[in-house]
């Protein structure tokens, strides 16, 4: 599936990539491409197009999207607060290049509202608070009220975490250069970034080895594995897996139906619920198919296992958890679950040392105790906290979230871009975990599993809201159906 799949940069492989370009003219392409999207963004409708150009190679970029602006015949106005005799080499090139076709600089912006600011500030390079100077461009773009442009990344956007500094360019589109970068596409990245265009400047690389990877609906859709097409005929019940979900909880019994009715409608040929409570309910009448059971007799026959939705934390739980954990099929462990083992050493031995696929799907507050830290680190580096985490317990993990992130055992890691602010609502884990329970159940390896089940679970509310159920109002009893119609439609 790599294959198919857009690499996602940190900063140490784009510069990697930039040293290995050699004496490519990478500024100038990456000036003239911006230039073709800010023509599109100011249009034909008069007005100035301010570049807010900065000390670095990025003020570069501005100053050859300033000189084809100029050539296309928009009035610019480059604004540029830094001494020109201390620009990197490339950008005093620029800049030169920029003046000698006409251009000048100014240190203030007009007065009348533009038709386009182009930040050209910072890009990914810029690790410290901004100086007073440059806050004041960021703060009148963002006041503006015109469209704006950053370039490459937004100022004060850390391009490998999705952590902003304030204040931050609060883009309506980024162009970006050479590859997509984590920090545009998790945590407050989405919303700073706008529309997301990718340049690759005429720099090819072979993006299958990179280690991580961006998740689209329309990437992952053409390559789904040949067993959720159902295109055999000699198949029956046995030859799509049986998956066990055990929690439930007194009081609890929804969060695992939830995850079970989910697997169904993902193609899990048995689903069994096991009940950590005794007074659970015999049926389940909105899904008569599910075989519910106390928890210890639900793990005979199971193909794999999801444990966790409702499930609790005391010590019969633990009991459950600890053999599920022995228990040699693959493993999704959620909510409770991850608690359980966030709290006991012994559990996380015995995680560790599984033979059979393990997959933990923490939100940050679930991830912060496994990693016995705060939110606070978990959201400062998503990435880093989710390999982290892969590594420790030698599990496929994902920190869910505004671009959840996916990482493996073997040091890749991957960011979903599907989903929007409807699963922001309970249920909508279990129902994840179950599609991913399902996967598993039918053999799917377990990065794909992972992989498939995030970014679908994203795409099915994304479809939801797109026909105008949500965001708002949202409930998560209804994703896996949608779910299950986006799979059978790429059938």
């Amino acid at each position: 599936m790599n294959g198919s799949l857009e690499p996602v940069l940190r900063v140490v492989d784009v510069r990697a990539l930039e040293k290995a370009a050699g004496a490519a003219p990478l500024m100038e392409r990456a000036g003239a491409a911006a230039a073709d999207v800010a023509r599109a963004l100011a249009g034909d409708h008069g007005g100035t197009v301010v570049v807010l150009a900065g000390p670095g190679n990025n003020g570069g970029d501005g100053f050859v999207v300033a000189r084809r602006m100029r050539e296309a015949f928009h009035d610019v106005a480059v604004v540029f607060r830094d001494d020109a005799r201390k620009l990197p080499e490339d950008a005093s090139k620029a800049l030169r290049a920029y003046v000698a076709a006409g251009g000048t600089t100014v240190t203030d912006p007009p007065a009348t509202r533009p038709a386009l600011v182009v930040d050209a500030l910072f890009g990914i390079g810029i690790g410290r608070a901004l100086a007073a100077r440059h806050a004041q461009l960021v703060e009148w773009a963002n006041a503006s009220g015109a469209p704006i442009l950053a370039l490459d990344i937004p100022t004060g956007l850390n391009a490998d975490t999705g952590i902003a500094a304030a204040p931050a360019i609060r883009a309506h589109a980024t162009a970006t250069f050479l590859a997509l970068k984590p920090g545009m596409l998790t945590a407050v990245g989405p919303d700073l970034c706008g529309d997301v265009s990718v340049h690759a400047l005429e720099i090819e690389f072979d993006s299958s080895h990179a280690a991580g990877h961006c998740l689209r609906w329309p990437a992952i859709a053409p390559h789904l594995p040949e067993v959720l097409h159902r295109h055999s005929r000699n198949v029956h019940k046995g030859t799509f897996g049986t998956l066990a979900a055990i929690g439930g909880a007194h009081g609890m019994f929804g969060a695992p139906l939830l995850c079970a009715r989910a697997a169904l409608r993902l193609g899990a040929g048995k689903v069994i619920v096991g009940f950590a409570a005794s007074d659970h309910p015999g049926v389940d009448f909105i899904a008569p198919e599910l075989m519910l059971r106390d928890a210890d007799q639900a793990f005979d026959g199971a193909t794999a296992l999801v444990v966790g939705p409702g499930l609790g934390t005391a010590a019969a739980e633990r009991k459950l958890l600890e053999r599920a954990i022995a228990t040699d099929v693959p493993l999704v462990l959620d909510a409770d679950a991850l608690n359980l083992v966030a709290q006991d050493a012994a559990l996380r031995a015995a995680l560790r040392s599984r033979n059979a696929p393990s997959i933990l799907t923490p939100h940050p507050v679930e991830a912060a105790r496994l990693r016995a830290t705060d939110v606070t680190a978990i959201q400062r580096d998503r990435c880093a906290a989710a390999l982290a985490l892969a590594h420790e317990l030698r599990a496929h993990v994902v920190i869910k979230g505004a671009g959840s992130v996916l990482a493996h055992p073997d040091g890749t890691w991957d960011i979903n871009v599907s989903g929007n602010p409807a699963l922001a609502t309970a249920g909508t884990g279990d129902v994840l975990s179950g599609m991913i329970g399902a996967l598993l159940a039918q053999r799917i390896d377990a990065r794909d599993a992972l992989r498939i089940a995030v970014c679908l679970h994203g795409a099915a509310a994304d479809a939801l809201v797109a026909r105008g159920v949500g965001p708002l109002g949202l409930p998560a009893s209804i994703i896996a159906d949608e779910a299950r119609d986006l799979v059978n439609a790429r059938g």
